[in-house]
């Protein structure tokens, strides 16, 4: 038996695990890193199970190659060979234009896919550029580009000083927390409620995580803009604003809130009156509060709208960039700074004309983009770590059009609902065998933090790293032939890196010669010579060699107030109304005379599952982890169902086993995502089916700031089946 050590990568929570492994490098325990100083020792359940996940025997294991239906395995040459020739006749014959690109939600958990998204994007060529973000949380981005000039400042509620949380769309009881990279993340809200301070809990469900608060609220699901604006008029009418950094537009907010009084969004919100008003003057009397809005909130029809009053909110009662408030992380590797303003828009998608955001076009609109003949009609696709037949809007549409591309290659483990689409797949080494350090999920941390781990088990032979795909398959989408030296890739980016560092005045390496700082870099591999690269230029000069040396994490202290590092917008101030999102108040506006839909759709998160990953693992799946439509049973009485209900909405219907509770309140159902794997060569996912959610959500109705789809308060109908 040996011990091990490495963070765990299948949630935001980045939690240190202790591994114990047998001789043979099976591993035979999982327990939560009590010397970690962040995480404490705590574990979840998929943290648990990551010995099983590694051991899964429908993982591939070995490159597959389609010819018709019939799928084969292929050695490595072989397979990159037929990903030269597939790309290569898709640009000879359409042009680079007719490329596309699809990152997924697992690139952010994974060390390689961080490192090398960008050079991908890079090398295709193309502006079809696709990822989970318009899936999730692009309207925070958007919301935090234009209001501080760079999409990646986000500020996180320092969940462990303040004294007043007010949580609306979050559940990270079942989530472990997201864009608020928080280990322990219920203990930390016990903690809050230990030492005398209050959370309220703003969801249509009554979740694990508004059970564990001092005041849960039913809202109307999409509506959450109506209840913030709310709290915003009474800031103003009651003249509690504390206003403790530097502004612009503090006078555009207040005349924009003046016409969404609590008596005028209490109807639509469902949040009465005399509540908003009571919230608004706690948030303004509390020591200090913060206000942090998640993934229910982002993927409603006003998320950025909804995003961006969450922290005009966290300004006006004067907690914003303030200990107890909401505040932003000092990571070991800084991705860089903007030096342009940050704009949306610098091109729009071919079919639809929906604009860029982040550099990428809603994912919403990909099936448009591949089904529609034309100049630019997407024939190739590149997939890494994606599965968008079950995560993206209107998911069997994607399928369809996956299945009339030209060539698609996908880097995924499963052969799964949209990778059975693909003529080639590259399934990366299983976690054991990966090193790993976050990248980015650290940038939204509640505590400065930073750990690396080094694989746990060495390299299969003959089998490439995560890092050696990806390189690998950037440098044959740049032109070069598949047998390229991959580490070629690496070695041009980390010159790139330093010469850059040293030509710059005021950097910590300015006028050094790039040799000298090449020669001093440690790792085994380009990816993590690179890493090393990237904390020696990053602000706490760390290494690779120390975070080695410490093996259960570096605490780096508290968060810090930090807004005059961070603000890039051209006044050098928050920017409290950026003209993109007044110009949109208008259409919140008119929404609110609209009568609402008698019962829409919202998603629901579960702590033993992660969108599709973990549904092939066998202890994660069974008990509460299951693919039900929650309904108040007052509907079920109303609408006369029994145990299953046809649902319709104006994308498909779904025949659904309902599951009767008092914890969601009347007019609203919910259905988790992920699931849908009828079909599939994973057995224990195809023993538990379920169906796809997104067969129900359209991919013609987006927030139209950000392009994000839309998956919460969904109008659909019911029948009895």
């Amino acid at each position: 038996m040996r011990t091990a050590h490495r963070t765990c990568p299948l949630c935001e929570a980045v939690c240190g695990l202790r591994l114990t492994l047998d001789d043979t490098g099976r591993v035979t325990s999982v327990k939560g890193d009590p010397d970690d100083p962040f995480s404490r020792g705590f574990i979840c359940p998929k943290g648990a199970s990551l010995g099983r996940l590694d051991e899964d025997p429908d993982r591939l294991r070995a490159p597959m190659v389609r010819t018709g239906d019939e799928w084969r395995e292929a050695g490595w040459d072989e397979a990159f060979r037929a990903v030269e020739a597939g790309l290569r006749d898709v640009i000879d014959t359409h042009g680079r234009r007719s490329l596309a690109v699809y990152l997924g939600n697992p690139n952010a958990h994974s060390m390689a896919g961080a490192l090398y998204g960008a050079p991908l994007i890079r090398a295709l060529g193309t502006r079809n550029v696709f990822s989970a973000g318009s899936a999730d949380q692009m309207p925070k981005h958007v919301a935090c580009g234009l209001m501080l000039g760079d999409p990646l400042a986000v500020a996180v509620p320092d969940l462990d000083r303040t004294d007043y949380l007010l949580m609306l769309g979050a559940n990270p009881l079942e989530s472990n927390g997201s864009l608020c990279t928080a280990p322990d993340f219920p203990g930390r809200l016990k903690a809050l409620r230990g030492r005398g301070g209050r959370l309220v809990v703003v969801d249509p469900r009554r979740t694990r995580t508004a059970a564990l608060a001092d005041e849960h609220l039913f809202v109307r699901p999409g509506t959450d803009a109506y209840l913030l604006f709310g709290i915003v008029h009474v800031l103003f009418a009651e003249d509690l604003t504390t206003v403790g950094v530097e502004v612009e537009g503090l006078a555009e907010v207040g005349r924009l809130a003046a016409d969404f009084a609590p008596g005028a969004v209490a109807p639509v919100c469902g949040v009465p009156a005399e509540t908003i008003e009571r919230l608004a003057r706690e948030l303004a009397a509390a020591p200090t509060a913060a206000v942090y809005a998640r993934i229910g909130t982002c993927t409603a029809e006003f998320g950025t709208l909804t995003q961006w009053l969450v922290d005009v909110v966290n300004v006006l009662t004067g907690n914003f960039d303030r200990p107890g408030g909401v505040m932003f992380a000092k990571t070991a590797v800084e991705t860089g700074r903007r030096s342009r303003p940050y704009v949306t828009g610098r091109w729009r998608s071919r079919v639809r004309g929906l604009p860029e955001t982040n550099g990428e076009l809603p994912v919403a609109t990909l099936a448009d983009e591949i089904e529609t003949p034309g100049d630019g009609q997407v024939m190739g696709l590149v997939m890494v770590a994606g599965n968008p037949v079950l995560s993206a809007p209107n998911g069997p549409r994607l399928a369809r059009a996956f299945a009339g591309l030209e060539f698609m290659v996908c880097v995924d483990p499963y052969l799964n609902e949209t990778t059975r689409h693909a003529n080639v797949i590259l399934p990366p080494p299983p976690v054991m065998r990966s090193p790993h350090y976050d990248l980015l999920l650290l940038s939204f941390a509640v505590r400065n933090y930073a750990r690396f781990s080094p694989p746990v088990l060495p390299p299969e032979p003959g089998r490439p790293s995560e890092s050696e795909i990806l390189a690998r398959l950037t440098m044959i989408a740049s032109g070069q032939a598949a047998d390229a030296d991959p580490a070629a890739l690496d070695e041009l980016i980390i010159d790139q890196m330093l010469r850059r560092a040293t030509g710059t005045p005021g950097s910590p390496v300015a006028g050094r010669d790039p040799a000298d700082l090449r020669a001093a870099l440690d790792g085994g591999s380009g990816a993590e010579r690179r890493l090393d690269a990237m904390l020696r230029l990053g602000p706490y000069g760390l290494s690779l060699k120390e975070l080695l040396a410490n093996p259960h994490g570096i605490d780096l202290g508290p968060l810090q107030p930090r807004l005059k590092e961070i603000i890039r917008t051209v006044s050098g101030r928050v920017e409290l109304a950026p003209p993109q999102l007044v110009a949109d108040v208008a259409r919140l506006r008119e929404r609110q005379a609209a009568p609402p839909a008698e019962i829409v759709l919202i998603g629901r998160r579960h702590l033993r599952s992660n969108n599709s990953w973990l549904h092939n693992v066998e202890p994660l799946v069974g008990g509460t982890n299951r693919c039900t439509l929650q309904i108040n049973p007052y509907d079920v009485d109303r609408l006369g169902l029994g145990g299953h209900a046809v649902v319709r909405s104006a994308a498909g219907e779904l025949v659904v086993p309902l599951e009767p509770t008092e914890t969601i309140m009347p007019g609203v159902v919910s259905l988790p995502h992920g699931w849908g794997h009828a079909g599939t060569p994973q057995r224990v996912a195809a023993g538990h089916a379920g169906v796809n959610a997104n067969t129900l959500t359209d991919d013609s109705v987006i927030d139209v700031p950000s392009g994000n789809a839309v998956f919460n308060g969904v109008p659909v109908t019911l029948h009895r089946a």
